[in-house]
């Protein structure tokens, strides 16, 4: 387990209260203008209250062997709704699925337009074909249609040795209406995402005739409390949507609705695409944090793919997952490689989530740490464990590229746990929060993780901008160094590039300062040649934090 900061360090924290101020800006719009608007289209969508559009559906299902009957359904066919549209003009459209002698109609589906005076205008058809079938006697038997479903999951890289389930159904998606089996096999696909494949044999050849994936990628609005309002990758299935990114190997966000427990939690899902509402609430029920940790693990998914190459923390395509709303007032965050999940307290009156987008670049990065070098997580080695997830956050913050959170060397500015807007660490001076360290010394290897990573962050900060005063993205910084040299960085881009290299490279369980010197040279001369300006701006910036050859 790695938390964000060290606890024994952890102070009374003052509630901080955010007043934001708006104003109405008079436009002037004359009468004549305003009268000169345009008006909604007759045939545009209302929006209906929940009661409303309630009432519709129960209207018609009332009427729905009458509407069977008119629309000139056969006998052994039943209308079952589905869903309802009420334009401006009060034409009403029902959506319906079918029946034949009991048995669901795939393609089968059908929408009828009703005039505001309750007349049926028109009727639009899945399929024109007739529904009829011989005979609702299977000659296939379920296990083969079963297997056949298992065949065709396994191209997409599944592993499951039995399906979900089979039903009978009717075919009526393509072609003459035939009985058939539909049988759906769970898992996962070959790249992590999950797998709801639904398979489609002709109940009588066994031939397959169809198939479809259950789990669709949707695009969300997450409005967060850190990071604005922003897209999320979720997932559809059914009428239900989840904080299921599939297109990142399936990572989860779920809710632990302040209890402690070591297990998943409640997987966050909703009627409609939008999460949050952009402030923090101490409920249980909020839904912003969420948003928040689901964009920070997309936006660190992202990072590490598209900066190195990575494809998720192990670099196997199959996602971590989220908890929030972890514990009563927990202010911290931690990554916990045996659940291979990061977790997220709520802060202090839980209305303060420690779920910022460097925050969850962090947390994610002790996981690419576990499963390359390994860095011990005490001394040295555990100081470089602490720097390398402060080096890769800054690397998702700046990444993100965020308007309203942008790239800093600041780490969980916008979190507060300090209760006075400062943040956790600073990478350019790390001696700035009390307790992390400059330079190297002896005593280094003696201080919490969270200290002894100064050495580290500073290395970083030096090598990336350089020191002394200088002002990025709207942020000051002031970097000394140990020996009073004056230096230029080579570029954030080039130093992730290095440390990267070292780490999954050079580094071990047990690399110290010293060591970690000679592996990012030796990442450097790999990278852009012994003896380049790169090696050199390496070897320099150690010096600069007393970490010498």
């Amino acid at each position: 387990m790695s938390p964000l900061y060290a606890r024994h360090k952890r102070t009374t924290l003052a509630i901080a209260t955010a007043v934001a101020a708006g104003a109405l800006l008079t436009t002037g719009m004359t009468a004549n203008a305003s009268a000169a608007a345009k008006q909604p289209l007759a045939a545009a969508p209302t929006l209906l209250s929940n009661s409303a559009r309630t009432a519709l559906i129960q209207k018609a299902d009332a009427n729905v062997a009458e509407t069977a009957k008119q629309i000139g359904l056969g006998t052994k066919e039943k209308l079952v709704v589905k869903d309802v549209v009420k334009d401006v003009d009060g034409t009403v459209h029902t959506r319906y699925e079918r029946t034949y002698a009991g048995l669901p109609v795939l393609g089968g589906d059908i929408v009828v337009h009703t005039s505001k005076a309750g007349k049926t205008e028109g009727v639009t058809k899945a399929t024109k074909a007739t529904i009829k079938v011989a005979s609702l006697k299977p000659q296939l038997t379920v296990a083969k249609a079963e297997k056949a479903a298992l065949t065709a999951a396994k191209t997409l890289g599944s592993t499951k040795s039995a399906a979900d389930g089979a039903r009978k159904v009717i075919w009526a998606g393509s072609g003459t209406p035939v009985l058939a089996y539909e049988t759906v096999v769970g898992g996962f696909q070959d790249d992590g995402t999950p797998n709801k494949l639904h398979v489609i044999t002709d109940a009588a050849t066994g031939k397959k005739l169809f198939e479809y994936q259950g789990i669709e990628n949707a695009t969300g609005t997450g409005k967060t409390l850190y990071s604005g309002t922003v897209s999320l990758t979720t997932s559809l299935s059914g009428s239900t949507y989840s904080l299921t990114d599939a297109s990142r190997g399936s990572h989860k966000t779920y809710n632990l609705k302040h209890t402690t427990s070591s297990g998943t939690g409640t997987l966050f899902t909703n009627t409609t695409n939008t999460w949050g509402t952009g402030t923090a609430s101490s409920s249980t029920t909020d839904v912003t944090a969420a948003a928040d940790a689901a964009y920070g693990a997309q936006e660190t998914w992202d990072f590490y793919k598209n900066t190195f190459g990575r494809s998720g923390i192990k670099n196997d395509g199959v996602g971590a997952y989220s908890r929030v709303h972890y514990g009563s007032s927990y202010v911290n965050a931690f990554w916990d490689d045996d659940c291979f999940c990061m977790t997220y307290g709520d802060g202090d009156s839980n209305t303060h989530p420690l779920t910022s987008l460097d925050v969850a670049g962090h947390e994610m990065s002790h996981g690419v740490t576990a499963n390359t070098a390994g860095l011990n997580y005490s001394g040295e080695s555990g100081g470089l464990n602490e720097a390398t997830s402060d080096i890769f956050g800054t690397g998702v913050e700046f990444y993100a590229a965020n308007s309203s959170d942008p790239g800093d060397y600041l780490i969980g500015e916008k979190i507060d746990i300090n209760g006075d807007g400062t943040p956790l660490r600073y990478m350019d001076q790390p001696s700035k929060d009390g307790g992390s360290a400059n330079y190297w010394s002896s005593t280094v290897k003696n201080l919490d993780v969270h200290y002894s990573s100064g050495v580290a962050n500073h290395f970083f900060y030096l090598l990336s901008e350089g020191s002394g005063a200088k002002t990025i993205n709207g942020v000051s910084y002031n970097s000394p160094t140990y020996n009073s040299s004056t230096l230029t960085g080579i570029g954030r881009d080039k130093a992730l590039q290095i440390w990267y290299k070292a780490l999954t490279t050079y580094f071990t369980s047990t690399t110290n300062y010293k060591s970690a010197r000679t592996g990012t040279l030796s990442a450097a001369a790999a990278l852009y040649g012994s003896g380049s300006t790169e090696y050199n701006a390496v070897a320099a910036a150690w010096t600069a934090v007393n970490v010498t050859a």
